[in-house]
């Protein structure tokens, strides 16, 4: 699955209010369909409907665009922003990369990298290549601190069965 970072075109146009979107993100794995709360055409959000469905506040909607982390968002001629299908894609990505304790400067970097389009996958795969393997030597650094807090919880737990004999 490729998710791309997009400049949509802006329509100025008004987008009547609509119910909000589930507060609850669906999982979905590697390789499956997006899972959107909206038909592409009607995908259309506000702030406070992307929040609810991606669990980003809305002050961390406007800061990751502020910084370049975010794409273009569209507005409405009242200057309210209008996130798209693509953008809800975009924010997972990120919140995953996130997640794996890719540092903000990495993830803008990418970003900018994503922007300039197919002439930096090179540098782009370095980039992950590299937060791979970071997130690899930290996923072993936690299976051996698992190893240990395993190792102490079972001392307690005998502890406690040996006194519950007594």
């Amino acid at each position: 699955m490729t998710v791309t970072q997009h400049e949509p075109v802006t329509s100025g146009a008004a987008v009547a209010a609509e119910p909000p979107v589930a507060a609850e993100p669906p999982v979905r794995h590697c390789g499956a369909a997006p899972v959107h709360p909206r038909p592409v055409g009607r995908d259309r959000y506000t702030i406070s409907e992307v929040a609810a469905h991606t669990g980003l506040s809305a002050h961390t909607l406007r800061w990751y665009e502020r910084i370049g982390l975010m794409p273009h968002v569209d507005r409405t001629h009242t200057g309210q922003r209008r996130f798209t299908n693509r953008d809800l894609d975009w924010l997972s990505l990120v919140t995953k990369l996130r997640l794996t304790g890719m540092p903000v400067a990495d993830m803008v970097r990418y970003a900018e990298l994503v922007r300039q389009g197919e002439s930096t996958f090179a540098e782009r795969e370095r980039l992950l290549t590299a937060h791979r393997e970071d997130v690899r030597q930290r996923m072993a650094e936690l299976r051996t601190t698992l190893e240990v807090l395993d190792h102490k919880i079972g001392i307690y737990a005998d502890a406690c069965r040996a006194s519950e004999k007594v």
